[in-house]
């Protein structure tokens, strides 16, 4: 087995995530794809095209843990993690606790307290309502044809919004056909559909300490974070790549198990 290497996948409902670590737990190669519908095709490509991007040729010896919806979809894998435990550990190899971890993921958003010893001490998911996830933002796109890559610009640029009072995804679109009949500006309503993705996050639980945002959500639209800003007065970091976060979490328990074996 080789010790000085170590990977990790999460396989999300959305996206899969593949990282490659040395010794040291730094980040030599990763990737991002969508899942689709074959968990296994997306974890073997994930990894491929990681060890490409890392300057691999070979992978036999690599220890492989895995994490996500279908980490057990991972066949390589020689141990599946919880995601909790995995982006918790992702985030505490950049921030030290005691801080709040806040995922927005594609189908739902965790919410993870870490103490100041590196122990959680608490975790909330969303409610099975999609509202306030990545799922959310994608079909108000689709609705309002706009790219979701361009919802960040526009919300950014925006110097009003609209205001979304709904929880649930189906109703919001409807309440955001509603709006554009009336005239609204699209920036504005985009700028809306944030804001509710934000008070979403809000309801889940009480932000406290350092407030460590991550998920793909918020890697493409890093506007996300100030708005939130806007209503906590809490230091509100991300780590690099804040999409990868439960992959990597997962390479570093593979990497820790390296040496104890």
């Amino acid at each position: 087995m080789t010790h000085n290497l170590a990977g990790g996948l999460d396989v999300g409902s959305c996206t899969t995530k593949s990282v490659v670590v040395d010794n040291q737990g730094n980040i030599l190669g990763w990737h991002v794809l969508y899942s689709g519908t074959d968990f296994e095709v997306a974890s073997n490509v994930a990894w491929k095209e990681a060890l490409l991007s890392a300057g691999i040729s070979s992978c036999d010896s690599i220890h492989v843990f895995s994490t996500g919806y279908g980490r057990n979809s991972v066949k390589f894998a020689s141990k599946t993690m919880t995601e909790i435990s995995c982006h918790a550990r992702g985030c505490l190899h950049y921030f030290k606790g005691p801080m709040t971890i806040v995922d927005i993921g594609g189908q739902d958003n965790k919410i993870i307290k870490i103490d100041n010893n590196g122990v959680r001490t608490s975790f909330k998911m969303n409610r099975k309502c999609a509202a306030g996830t990545g799922a959310f933002l994608e079909e108000m796109a689709v609705r309002l044809r706009v790219p979701l890559e361009k919802l960040d610009q526009l919300a950014s640029q925006a110097d009003g919004e609209v205001t979304l009072g709904s929880y649930c995804t189906v109703f919001s679109g409807t309440e955001v056909l509603e709006k554009i009949k009336s005239g609204a500006a699209l920036d504005h309503i985009v700028k809306g559909l944030f804001h509710s993705v934000v008070k979403r996050i809000l309801e889940m639980d009480t932000l406290t300490d350092k407030v460590v945002i991550t998920g793909g959500v918020i890697e493409h639209n890093p506007f996300l974070i100030d708005l939130l800003k806007t209503h906590i007065p809490n230091e509100i970091v991300t780590p690099p790549h804040p999409q990868i976060m439960g992959a990597l979490g997962a390479a570093l328990y593979a990497l820790q198990e390296n040496y104890q074996t």
